[in-house]
């Protein structure tokens, strides 16, 4: 993946890329807002606003996961204009990509449905009831949809472009793996969502980005870091969400909130372990 990038790898064009993208991505962002606000009374425009930023309902959470495209988008157009190299390249070779990207995400899948629904824990009994199953089940397409699109955006972003332009220029791994994942992490720090455990949700994330980084370096493409990250997200969103913030998709609830510490503080580890053996199944589907 870092071939494409050789061209012109200069660390100055690097950092103006990162910062054009984020522009890029919050003026469409803000743009398809815009559009839909001219096209709503001023009351439902004001009511989706407020939960855009909650994403507590199926509607508002979809949208807001679906605007990650506009990160999508950006990341691309940056590439194909000022590194002059095709937006598709920050996938990967594209037979590759897919093949990968199959593999990986039904080896996670398995394993999450596997620890979901096998003992010791008791699913409905350790959650409360989140959508109506057959709410969930209508949005389930849009939802697949949603996640795959809000992942992938992450993905061409940290893994596609950041990764690999900075591995083209710095041939030290620890650098071109380490640096996007702290950046990823650092930007799941929330500590007006998650309190005193903010700085271990961003420590988790960034973990998490380098087992992404470490798959899209093995495989040479970016398949399987989407595909480990979708399933993880799906899980989250989709599957088993906490209560309040981004739970508008959730089949079932955590009976807690990202505001109980304590609560939250405790699940931690596990989903510091589901990501470790997510890591080595994703690897082992992909013989590396």
């Amino acid at each position: 993946m870092t071939l494409p990038a050789e061209g012109r790898a200069e660390l100055w064009r690097l950092a103006v890329g990162l910062v054009l993208i984020v522009v890029i991505w919050f003026a469409l962002a803000r743009g398809v807002i815009a559009v839909l606000g001219s096209l709503m009374a001023d009351d439902a425009y004001l009511t989706l606003l407020d939960n855009l930023q909650s994403g507590d309902t199926p509607g508002s959470l979809t949208l807001v996961l679906l605007l990650s495209g506009a990160l999508w988008i950006a990341a691309m157009a940056v590439a194909e204009i000022l590194h002059k190299r095709p937006g598709r390249s920050l996938l990967g070779p594209w037979p590759l990509f897919w093949r990968d990207f199959l593999r990986v995400t039904w080896a996670v899948a398995l394993l999450n449905a596997a620890l979901l629904l096998l003992p010791p824990w008791d699913f409905h009994a350790s959650t409360v009831p989140g959508l109506p199953a057959n709410t969930w089940m209508l949005f389930l397409p849009t939802t697949l949809v949603a996640v795959l699109v809000q992942t992938g955006a992450e993905e061409v972003f940290f893994r596609g472009y950041f990764q690999s332009q900075l591995a083209a220029r710095v041939r030290h791994p620890l650098i071109w793996l380490g640096l996007p994942s702290v950046v990823f992490g650092f930007g799941h720090y929330l500590p007006g969502v998650y309190g005193g455990n903010a700085a271990l949700i961003a420590a988790w994330s960034a973990l998490f980005g380098l087992a992404a980084a470490d798959l899209t370096a093995r495989a040479g493409n970016l398949g399987p870091a989407i595909g480990l990250h979708f399933v993880n997200n799906f899980m989250a969103f989709a599957v088993t969400s906490m209560q309040g913030d981004m739970s508008g998709l959730a089949l079932r609830q955590m009976p807690f909130g990202p505001g109980d510490e304590a609560a939250v503080a405790a699940v931690l580890p596990l989903d510091l372990a589901l990501i470790g053996v997510s890591w080595l199944a994703a690897r082992v589907a992909l013989r590396l």
